[in-house]
């Protein structure tokens, strides 16, 4: 209680904060100290929820910004996607391009490719855990009516029919949307989210929410552990675990998953999967659950680069109701050449910490015709950035910690968000304020570099990139480059442990590509033409043929 603040107490929470101050100095403190607590009593009084937004919002374009002058509109391969196969998990990893081949032609239906879905699904779910509810109901009427569109020439676009899984951390109406947390697993929202309403409008079929790490951090929810397709004895790594997992397990045509710090990219890293972070605001998020408002990004996860662009084409668009959405065209051209791009590479990226799958990434890249140079960034602090991220989610799950309900949460680590919240209420709103000031010059940092060059190539968990394009809202690809042999590995996101055990599973690896804000363009040519060289995106799990 803040009657028993006094001078001497202030000695220690300096320690805490970093500070020193004087003894007279600690007695001023002390002698306001009671108004303080009780004005933020009265804040804490007020129960501010989830989805109460931020009265200041981030905007990723620096004075002087424009948007590049790009057409809006995609052009995608509609080449004949060849007969049907018998077998059905041939059917089921293609990727959405054939999938939305063989619909367009009459191959097969909606209806018939949801029930394979959904039959795949019930198989496999027991080892892989990436569905928190199945909604076959849904998903069969929604398949029916998608092909009654196509039967009287109602076709909004290539994913009329495509059964995809949607994060369970988006709100579906009257389908419990539990954000993977105990606190939450009976909440059941009353509407659609903003992005199930787009894909429903394009055609797609919700076959049901895929599991996440419980509020979104992590491979862990109320559910158990959702598992890595490739060595089901490892997780897939958070937060989009069961999109990516599903995909990678080809129990879905492609997912929606979201990244805040690594969220898309970590679990496409483990699962072998593609994924597409977009530029911040170009995908609204209204109905989602807001981890940190400033930071929070949807895009899809799929088993194609090109997959994801042609996604990413129905989500995009600003939305009113989400304060950090932004009116961005979306320009693709599947036939793009690169001849004329600018690649880049941080040189300390690929030393001593990167793999072979990373350096045998950027030799091939190296060889696509694109002129090639090395860059650098300024050695700025970019870890203390996620301080921010520390004091937005801590805001918005603050009940859970003044309640005590956080004890539910599954996973209590010392790194895990109980844990989390706790220390962010000893963080300093000054350094607070100073940190943001600092985003501030990262955005200017990697500006910088992108006016030198157009895409830059890298591991996805090393040198600054990870942080720093995630605090700018620089746009991110993330495609399969490879296979490791590797010991599982823990539960765990962006800067896991090394493999634990004896025994090697060999799984895929990846790389990253990030461009300017809103050129999703560059890096969707570059990743189709890079995907064609490593040729490897098509392999799949032996464990759910």
């Amino acid at each position: 209680m803040d009657e028993f603040i006094n001078h001497s107490d202030l000695a220690g929470a300096e320690a805490v904060l970093g500070v020193r101050y004087t003894e007279d100095e600690r007695h001023q403190i002390a002698a306001l100290m009671h108004e303080q607590m009780a004005q933020t009593r009265a804040l804490r009084a007020t129960e501010i929820g989830n989805d109460a937004p931020m009265a200041c919002t981030f905007d990723p374009r620096l004075p002087g910004f424009v948007m590049p002058g790009l057409p809006d509109g995609q052009v995608f391969t509609e080449a004949d996607p060849g007969p049907l196969p018998d077998n059905e998990a041939d059917i089921a990893f293609a990727p959405v391009t054939r999938l939305s081949g063989w619909l367009r032609v009459g191959a097969i239906t909606s209806v018939a490719l949801t029930r394979l879905y959904l039959a795949r699904i019930a198989k496999f779910q027991p080892v892989m855990n990436c569905f928190a509810t199945v909604t076959a109901d849904r998903a069969l009427a929604e398949a029916a009516a998608a092909d009654a569109r196509r039967a009287v020439g109602d076709i909004p676009g290539p994913l009329l029919g495509v059964p995809y899984g949607l994060k369970d951390l988006f709100d579906t109406k009257d389908i419990v949307t539990g954000w993977g947390a105990e606190p939450y697993r009976d909440r059941k929202p009353t509407q659609d989210c903003e992005v199930a309403t787009r894909l429903l409008a394009a055609g797609a079929v919700l076959l049901g929410k895929t599991s996440l790490g419980a509020l979104a951090r992590n491979d862990v929810w109320y559910g158990g552990r959702t598992n890595n397709p490739w060595n089901t004895d490892e997780g897939a790594s958070g937060s989009s675990a069961g999109s990516a997992a599903a995909t990678a397990a080809g129990l879905c045509g492609f997912a929606i998953g979201t990244e805040t710090l690594g969220s898309i990219t970590s679990p496409s890293q483990r699962c072998g999967t593609t994924g597409l972070r977009p530029t911040f605001g170009r995908v609204p998020r209204t109905g989602a659950m807001v981890l940190c408002a400033t930071l929070d990004k949807v895009g899809p996860i799929c088993r194609s680069v090109e997959d994801t662009g042609l996604v990413l084409a129905a989500l995009n668009g600003a939305d009113m109701n989400d304060r950090g959405s932004i009116a961005a065209p979306f320009h693709f051209r599947a036939d793009q050449s690169i001849s004329g791009l600018r690649l880049g590479y941080l040189p300390e990226t690929f030393g001593d910490g990167a793999t072979e799958v990373d350096k045998q990434a950027l030799e091939a890249a190296k060889g696509l015709g694109m002129a090639v140079s090395e860059v650098d960034l300024p050695p700025l602090p970019y870890g203390s950035l996620r301080h921010l991220l520390m004091a937005e989610a801590a805001a918005n799950f603050e009940e859970l910690t003044f309640t005590g309900r956080d004890d539910m949460l599954a996973v209590q680590s010392n790194e895990a968000w109980p844990n989390t919240f706790r220390r962010a209420r000893l963080l300093s709103a000054v350094d607070h304020v100073q940190l943001d000031k600092m985003r501030y010059q990262v955005m200017q940092a990697l500006d910088g570099m992108f006016r030198r060059i157009d895409v830059l190539i890298g591991p996805f968990a090393t040198g600054p990139m990870l942080v720093a394009s995630n605090f700018t809202g620089h746009p991110c690809l993330h495609l399969r480059a490879g296979f490791e042999q590797r010991s599982s590995r823990p539960a765990a996101g962006p800067g896991s442990a090394p493999g634990v055990g004896q025994v090697l599973h060999r799984v895929p690896s990846g790389i990253s590509l990030w461009a300017g804000l809103f050129r999703e363009d560059h890096i969707l040519n570059v990743g189709m033409a890079l995907e064609r060289a490593l040729d490897v995106a098509m392999e799949r799990p032996e464990g759910v043929e």
